[in-house]
């Protein structure tokens, strides 16, 4: 049985088992690599994704919780980093490894849709869920506050 839902736009239909995280339907079955494997129990963020707009992890979301519903990955941002988050992040040089950008991205993004000016705590709040082992948080911090005031311009 199929699970059809709203990829980046698109809709897409998954033949996975209903109970195959998201993670493995959007890399392996749809081909959209953006999305990262951490730790496979929800607790670093590198596999976050928007679901209806909230994110969420995707290696432990069964394709079946999304059936008819909108998720967006990394890939949803832009195709050639102009989002201004994207932007933000070269301009503060905050990826280092890079392994968890996309779900900081990501997590980022839908803190910047709810809260167009947020503060550090509220950065801070919002982020909390997301590891970077290479420890880069403060130029994430200054990341989010350069998109968000680009974003207020706008």
């Amino acid at each position: 049985m199929a699970t059809s839902f709203t990829l980046n736009g698109k809709t897409v239909s998954a033949t996975a088992e209903p109970d195959t995280p998201l993670l493995w339907v959007i890399r392996d079955e749809i081909g959209l690599t953006g999305t990262k494997f951490g730790c496979g129990l929800a607790l670093c963020g590198a596999c976050t994704v928007h679901l209806d707009g909230t994110p969420i992890r995707s290696c432990q979301t069964p394709v079946s919780v999304v059936a008819g519903k909108k998720v967006a990955t990394i890939e949803s941002l832009s195709k050639d980093n102009s989002h201004p988050l994207q932007k933000a992040w070269i301009a503060h040089d905050v990826p280092q490894c890079g392994y968890c950008q996309s779900g900081q991205l990501m997590s980022a993004a839908a803190l910047l849709r709810e809260n167009k000016n947020p503060s550090d705590a509220d950065i801070e709040n919002a982020m909390s869920g997301n590891i970077c082992r290479c420890g880069t948080y403060n130029r994430i911090r200054a990341a989010i506050h350069t998109a968000a005031a680009e974003m207020r311009k706008a």
